[in-house]
């Protein structure tokens, strides 16, 4: 059994070991799952049933499934079942992108839904084309609407990264919980639970100033 560290060495130690990998996890999720729930959002909302289908049936696996079966269905499932071996942190950011896009593509749809119609019509009248509105007077307006429920997804993201370990990314909660079983010091996991609050502490302050900059769109 080792002994315990001191609190300065616990945080080196997960800093440098599980830190990185937390958050690379983190924001590559975000930015892929931003963008691809935007495109997934479009979609859901495409009059043509032979789009729109395929993404209710995706939307409906993404959401009705838990993640920690998804991570292990990219891993190992795309070995056994057609001989493909993902690296480990490749499987956990495709794991999490997909079903993170499949949240935000809701919460997208949702503040699109929320903008009268009569906005689009107004801005045809003034000659707008759909982009324009769409970029100009649209998304500004959808993102007051959503921020503060992409805000709770987001602090929801940073914990779930404690699940990529079932794959064996070595994140922050990997790295205390092997220390923990070696020295058998809860310190290890308290360090860890205070790592993720403060990452969720600065991501409800992010999103709180872009609410406050958005306060002229009420």
């Amino acid at each position: 059994m080792n002994q315990i560290q001191s609190l300065p060495d616990i945080i080196v130690l997960l800093v440098e070991n599980g830190l990185t990998q937390t958050l690379t996890l983190f924001f590559l999720t975000l930015i892929f799952g931003l963008v691809l729930g935007m495109v997934i959002a479009k979609g859901r909302m495409s009059r043509l049933w032979i789009v729109q289908m395929p993404i209710r049936f995706f939307l409906l696996i993404m959401r009705g499934t838990p993640l920690i079966l998804q991570l292990y269905g990219f891993y190992f499932g795309l070995y056994y079942l057609a001989g493909l071996s993902l690296d480990r942190m490749t499987a956990a950011v495709i794991s999490f992108t997909l079903n993170y896009a499949a949240y935000f593509a809701e919460i997208y749809r949702s503040g699109i839904q929320a903008i009268p119609k009569g906005q689009y019509e107004a801005a045809k009248v003034l000659g707008f084309s759909k982009a324009q509105t769409f970029f100009k007077i649209v998304l500004p307006q959808v993102i007051k609407i959503i921020t503060p429920s992409l805000g709770s997804e987001c602090m929801t993201l940073v914990k779930d990264t404690s699940l990529a370990h079932v794959v064996g990314v070595m994140e922050i909660y990997v790295v205390a919980t092997n220390q923990m079983a070696r020295s058998r010091g809860m310190i290890y996991l308290v360090v860890a639970g205070v790592f993720y609050l403060i990452m969720n502490a600065v991501v409800s302050k992010v999103f709180s100033v872009i609410e406050k900059k958005m306060d002229y769109y009420r």
